[in-house]
């Protein structure tokens, strides 16, 4: 393997590592072993520190304007091409949660791609506006967070604001 197919799979292994400790961490204060938590929550920024940094050493970051038509192409392959098999595949097998995870994300990408479309066709003018997160599905909204989700039904409550 070449040192970027390295930096990559060891950013691929940053990533998730932080996500899934990021769970473990909600898993651990749900269950009331608040410093295990901590330990989790640590532990998953630590590993956006090293995410981050093999990221910039295989030359993954780059101006906003290439860095938005980069996220443009990633949401867009996710849910047209990445999440429909995906989808028929949990279909055929009956598992339910799969199914419903993977449409919940799919008809988030499709947001996510528009949103970013948005940034980029608006960049010059330096718009600013507010950004909510449905924190059930990750439906995004500008603006305001709806009164429900138009993904998952989730009331305004589940969403919170992204600074």
């Amino acid at each position: 393997m070449s040192t970027n197919e390295n930096l990559a799979t060891a950013f691929a292994g940053e990533s998730q590592a932080n996500r899934k400790y990021l769970a473990f961490a909600k898993q651990a204060e749900q269950d009331g072993y608040s410093q295990v938590a901590r330990l989790f929550r640590a532990t998953a920024e630590a590993e956006t520190i090293h995410a981050h940094a093999h990221l910039k050493a295989m030359g993954g970051i780059k101006s906003t304007v290439e860095n938005l038509k980069g996220a443009i192409t990633g949401e867009t392959y996710e849910f047209s091409e990445m999440y429909p098999p995906f989808i028929t595949e949990a279909e055929a097998e009956k598992n339910a949660a799969a199914v419903r995870t993977f449409k919940m994300a799919n008809e988030a990408e499709k947001v996510h791609a528009a949103l970013y479309k948005k940034a980029l066709d608006s960049i010059e003018k330096k718009e600013s506006f507010d950004v909510y997160l449905c924190t059930i599905c990750g439906h995004i909204a500008e603006g305001s967070a709806p009164d429900n989700c138009p993904i998952c039904g989730a009331k305004t409550m589940a969403y919170k604001k992204i600074d």
